[in-house]
């Protein structure tokens, strides 16, 4: 008996999903955003990383953004086991159907819980969903997670009723952590008991679906360690994803994430040892992302752990979310001595103005301070930018693109704003005449098609940084890639290559490479993935 099988990402077939986006009109916010993401090789919309495995003839094992076990999967195993729950595991649900396939018509499984750490749109937890049904009407499916809770925060209750009923899930879990209504799930199945008292779900009553009472659940980050000897070698590869902290303090105005998460905690210097002592004990891992929002926050704690790494001698290289005012020479030169090998810096906006309607805590200054320091020290950096937010302008946009253009990071990405009502920026909806959600929008100084218009200027602009691709290529892939064999300047050549394809695709040329010249272009690339 399976107590509990979970379920890990979904990436949904990109071709169904360039074409439900394509819905809504290649002209949409939503689509353009995704434009620049794939060129069309072969017949089909193909990703950077997607564009390599064809170019490898789809060598096994494929090329994955997430080759590596989901730290979702291993917190809530973790978690479970803990608490006397058997558990399996789905890692990657499109890589791994076969098995699941197996799982459900020969095993007696329980419940199924499927997280939604990664998602922003429904079609994945639909396609997992229906694929379960086709060979398992017995196991109850629970669903729940950031996609399902942010939802429901900001739908009204029939909203919400409509919403249930389209996932066709059995039951939900509606809380930021959620955690402990998983288990109260999954004993009251087993012995057979109504799940009214369950607090913090919604499961059917009659012809709509009961949401019992919410109240808070406190998981501590600290006390809830993951077992990662539950897990085999194979499972991690060589790479593992880690938080120290949950939540964020800030309040950063576009964003959510501090709303959903309650409580900014963070565990101890000697608690992150024994986490990192725990990973250098499974005895394959040479490479750590950590995931956390606010790793270098507060400063002396993160300095501490730096020096903690250090005395420690773990060899590990890793990558991190950066504050650019919580940190100074002394702290990228302890990173660097730590393997610090990248760090996503989440700007935003070259303009200062803009930083302060955002409610960023850091300004232009810190930037133009930390940038040059982080790559003296050879660590790579990678600007993100939101472009459109109220308040925006040409001038402030200018002042974007002249940073990237003075400071050079190695990467880049610019972002048409997402416009999500429950984020703080709506309490002030009527200053900036804000209409509208997603990526369909307008406010007092811009509108979406506009803001979409500066996105591509600005990616097809800037010479002296390399835009990141998103979907399926993130910084992780940088590192990943560098694992597989190719240098740091083999990685930006090929996605340089793939940024010139997709802007022919943008600029109408109708003289793209053929197949079999992309293929002759990539070959020593290939060649080196392939022999590894």
């Amino acid at each position: 008996m399976i107590d509990c099988l979970l379920i890990g990402f979904n990436d949904f077939p990109f071709t169904n999903y360039v074409q439900m986006v394509e819905q809504a009109g290649t002209k949409s916010g939503a689509y353009r955003d995704l434009n620049l993401a794939f060129i069309n090789f072969d017949g089909k919309p193909t990703r950077c990383l997607d564009l390599l495995n064809a170019a490898r003839a789809n060598t096994q094992p494929l090329l994955h953004n997430a080759d590596f076990i989901s730290p979702t999967i291993l917190y809530l195993g973790s978690y479970l086991n803990k608490r006397n729950i058997t558990f399996d595991y789905i890692n990657l649900f499109q890589q791994e159907k076969n098995r699941l396939k197996e799982l459900l018509l020969n095993e007696e499984i329980l419940t199924i819980a499927i997280t939604t750490t990664m998602y922003v749109t429904v079609y994945p937890i639909l396609d997992i969903i229906s694929f379960i049904r086709k060979y398992n009407n017995k196991a109850k499916i629970i669903v729940g997670g950031p996609f399902i809770f942010s939802r429901f925060m900001g739908s009204s209750p029939e909203a919400m009723q409509t919403i249930f009923e389209y996932i066709n899930a059995d039951i939900y879990v509606v809380n930021a952590e959620g955690e402990q209504a998983l288990v109260n799930i999954i004993n009251g199945i087993k012995n057979k008991h109504t799940l009214h008292n369950i607090d913090n779900i919604a499961y059917p009553d009659q012809s709509q679906f009961t949401i019992t009472k919410q109240v808070k659940e406190d998981n501590s980050i600290s006390n809830e360690k993951i077992n990662y000897t539950l897990f085999s070698k194979k499972a991690f590869n060589e790479f593992v994803s880690l938080r120290t902290t949950k939540s964020c303090p800030f309040s950063c105005a576009y964003c959510s994430f501090h709303i959903r998460s309650g409580k900014y905690t963070y565990m101890s210097t000697e608690r992150v040892e024994e986490e990192l002592d725990a990973i250098r004990d499974i005895g394959n891992v040479t490479t750590l992302n950590f995931f956390d929002d606010t790793f270098n926050v507060p400063k002396e704690r993160f300095k501490l752990i730096l020096k903690m790494m250090i005395r420690n001698n773990y060899g590990f290289k890793w990558a991190m979310h950066y504050r650019c005012d919580f940190g100074d020479a002394e702290t990228i030169s302890l990173m660097k001595d730590a393997g610090c090998e990248g760090v996503f810096l989440g700007i935003e906006s070259g303009s200062d103005e803009m930083l302060t309607i955002m409610n960023k805590t850091a300004r232009k200054k810190d930037y133009y301070k930390a940038i040059p320091e982080l790559k003296k020290a050879d660590i790579w950096t990678h600007a993100n930018f939101i472009i459109g937010f109220p308040g925006e302008t040409t001038s402030s946009i200018n002042e974007t693109k002249k940073l990237i253009e003075d400071l050079q990071p190695n990467t880049y990405r610019a972002q048409m704003w997402y416009a999500d009502p429950i984020t703080p920026i709506f309490a002030k909806k009527e200053n900036y005449a804000i209409k509208g959600s997603a990526f369909n929008w307008q406010h007092s100084t811009m509108n979406a098609n506009t803001a979409a218009d500066w996105v591509d200027h600005l990616f097809t602009n800037i010479n002296n940084s390399t835009w990141l691709p998103q979907f399926g290529f993130e910084l992780w892939s940088v590192f990943y890639l560098q694992r597989h064999g190719l240098t740091k300047t083999q990685v930006k050549e090929f996605i340089s290559y793939f940024n010139g394809l997709v802007k022919k695709k943008l600029h109408g040329d109708t003289k793209l490479p053929t197949t079999n010249q992309i293929m002759r272009k990539l070959k020593n690339i290939t060649d080196i993935l392939t022999a590894q």
